[in-house]
């Protein structure tokens, strides 16, 4: 295991980075016929032009979205409402490697093929224009095609953890606990490699 260098104080970190928290979102793809999502927090903006919005989002390499987005190069990035809490297990806690994840839930295709989700706070259809590795994540850099707010009350994780049942809760940090493993072992394995666009999918 890797020791963390010695003026790393994990309680202030935990407390700085702590107030970067982004809204909770479903990041959603479809490469070909499959369509796939999945709950993430770790998105900021990369833009201060808003007719032109560009973010961040991280997404692990262990997720069977990684794959979807590597492939197909685009997905939908739906900010969560207040009502939304049960996504969280729903696309949170299971891989789409072994089921349907967005079964039973509604949405139409945004024009990447995305899926943009009924009742969400709003949406951004995006497609990737750069990436970075970060050994345990991809960080890709991804330039918005379209949006719009839907109304109602972003839902943020901070507001969520405490509305989850101790159940979903003790699952999340079991969860969480073991992802924490996986990325020790592999931040440091990062490949410099630029991004390659896959072909285009879609038409804008």
């Amino acid at each position: 295991m890797i020791t963390p260098p010695p003026d790393i104080n994990p309680p202030d970190v935990a407390a700085l980075l702590g107030g970067l928290s982004a809204p909770l979102a479903a990041i959603a793809t479809r490469s070909g016929d499959v369509v796939n999502a999945q709950i993430a927090v770790a998105i900021t903006a990369a833009s201060i032009v808003l007719h032109r919005p560009r973010l961040i989002v991280q997404i692990y390499h262990t997720n069977y979205t990684h794959d979807l987005i590597a492939a197909s190069g685009v997905m939908a990035v739906n900010f969560l409402n207040h009502d939304q809490l049960p996504l969280i297990w729903q696309l949170g806690m299971r891989s789409g490697r072994h089921c349907d994840k967005l079964a039973g839930i509604p949405y139409t295709a945004g024009a990447t093929g995305s899926p943009l989700l009924a009742g969400s706070f709003g949406y951004l259809d995006c497609r990737v224009v750069n990436a970075m590795d970060g050994g345990d994540l991809t960080a890709f850099l991804v330039e918005a095609l379209a949006g719009q707010t839907n109304g109602g009350a972003r839902l943020a994780w901070r507001d969520a953890r405490p509305r989850l049942p101790q159940r979903w809760a003790d699952e999340w940090d079991r969860k969480i606990a073991g992802e924490l493993d996986v990325s020790l072992d592999n931040m440091s394995h990062i490949n410099p490699a630029a991004w390659a666009n896959p072909p285009a999918t879609w038409q804008r």
